[in-house]
């Protein structure tokens, strides 16, 4: 079966918040999609190349003075339909997450207790930090773009990495716990 470059639906996404130049797109997923959705800088204009040849969006170049001109891209009626029809699809998979953690934990028998009880709480610290990023977000979302179309749609986005993210520190909790537990028997 061949497999959808869902990365193609992302920045038919972007384009339609706002974002019409390569730059602009990295920003809003440096801001926001990264924490859900990882796209490289190297693939940004090669996708947005590849919507222009497949007529899903135009690129427009714009003059700037004292600059070079820049590329801006914008949605095609048929890139809408695309990104709808996207969007409509049924779910078909739970995305497989790559966690470095989770692996090292799994072998964890050939290392000392203390040292996966260390790196268990550095990786909930980073969940706690992670957490602490999301709360700003969200007073960003709520007291700066409360107004945008798509404000709803983002912070119930938000929702879910503050949860997975706080189950996710209870879970390193619980695990330590157990370790610990372990050691006093």
């Amino acid at each position: 079966m061949k497999q959808t470059n869902n990365t193609k639906f992302a920045i038919l996404g972007l384009l339609t918040t706002g974002c019409h130049t390569g730059y602009a797109i990295k920003q809003m997923i440096d801001q926001s999609l990264n924490h859900f959705w990882k796209i490289s800088y190297g693939q940004i204009y090669p996708t947005l190349k590849q919507l222009v040849a497949d007529g899903l969006a135009t690129v427009q170049d714009t003059s700037q003075e004292g600059k070079p001109d820049k590329k801006e891209y914008f949605l095609t009626e048929k890139g809408e339909m695309e990104l709808r029809t996207w969007l409509q699809a049924p779910i078909n998979a739970i995305a497989t997450e790559k966690n470095e953690v989770l692996l090292k934990l799994f072998f964890s028998r050939h290392q000392s207790n203390q040292s996966t009880i260390i790196q268990l709480e550095q990786y909930r610290q980073k969940l706690h930090e992670h957490y602490h990023t999301y709360d700003a977000i969200e007073k960003m979302i709520t007291t700066e773009l409360f107004n945008k179309e798509d404000a709803a749609f983002w912070l119930f986005t938000l929702d879910y990495g503050k949860r997975t993210t706080a189950a996710a520190m209870e879970w390193c909790a619980d695990t330590v716990q157990q370790i610990q537990n372990w050691e006093e028997e």
